[in-house]
């Protein structure tokens, strides 16, 4: 496993208090400041503990803090349901398993006659791995990226095309790596996603900044913009369903009803 793509608890909890300041927790700013962000012994008072204990925890020193000390922490770096899950599991990961990794390869395809059958629907589906494993042919209309063997993810970051085909780029990249961190359990993660990672680690100083600062928040459902080379603007509600066992993401896109965007959606599909 690359370094650059694990996290740990410590790193976690440094990280969070790093973007809290002390006014919105209620603290005095002070003259002379140091470290930007909540010192430990303000962590540690906001969340009753001892400032050793949360030296300890930053320091990897301590790996098995109670449920209450976590929720008092979580409630002194002022985080989300989504940040509070992810704080759980790194501080009691679960035990690793293993997958049966044929059985994911067998079931990659059996999603392209259903995605076939939505034509008016741009539908995908990603492996494990990040790639594509099953689209219909709306949704590489859409964008090319969204086609059988590409990594949606890694186009988003390294492919120049992208940054034209959303206009809204900055705000739908930092979604995009929130919701990754809230969706994967980095031990338990494909090789070649953890892979992917590390390159865009290296290859994006945008996924990078977004990556180091650890924010974590699930989104399964939403609207994205998109500025499409041949139809013009598009706004398009998405829905991320999960299915377990085929250890399969499947993305569908959708259109209000009446709209404009529905309107150019079906022009796609004429074309």
């Amino acid at each position: 496993m690359a370094r650059e793509t694990a996290d740990t608890l410590g790193e976690f909890l440094r990280t969070r208090r790093g973007q809290i300041s002390p006014q919105q927790v209620g603290l005095p700013a002070g003259e002379r400041r140091r470290v930007p962000g909540l010192r430990r012994e303000e962590v540690a008072q906001l969340a009753g503990i001892s400032p050793e204990y949360y030296l300890r925890l930053e320091q990897g020193r301590n790996l098995n803090p109670s449920d209450q000390i976590l929720t008092a922490l979580a409630g002194a770096l002022q985080l989300d349901e989504d940040a509070v899950a992810y704080l759980h599991r790194l501080a009691h990961p679960a035990p690793p398993t293993r997958r049966p990794r044929s059985r994911a390869r067998t079931n990659q395809g059996d999603l392209q006659p259903l995605l076939d059958s939505w034509p008016q629907t741009p539908a995908y589906a990603q492996g494990p791995s990040g790639r594509v494993v099953a689209a219909n042919r709306l949704a590489v209309l859409l964008c090319p990226f969204f086609a059988v063997g590409h990594n949606p993810l890694r186009a988003v970051f390294l492919e120049p095309e992208m940054r034209s085909l959303y206009p809204q780029w900055d705000d739908m990249t930092a979604k995009a790596v929130s919701g990754l961190r809230a969706m994967i359990d980095v031990d338990e993660a494909d090789p070649e996603l953890l892979e992917t990672i590390g390159e865009l680690t290296v290859g994006s100083e945008r996924f990078s900044t977004l990556w180091a600062r650890r924010e974590v928040r699930r989104r399964d459902t939403g609207l994205t913009r998109l500025n499409h080379p041949l139809v013009g603007e598009l706004g398009l509600h998405y829905e991320k369903m999960v299915r377990a066992q085929a250890h399969q993401l499947i993305v569908v896109y959708y259109a209000d009803q009446g709209s404009i965007s529905a309107e150019r959606l079906a022009l796609l599909s004429s074309l």
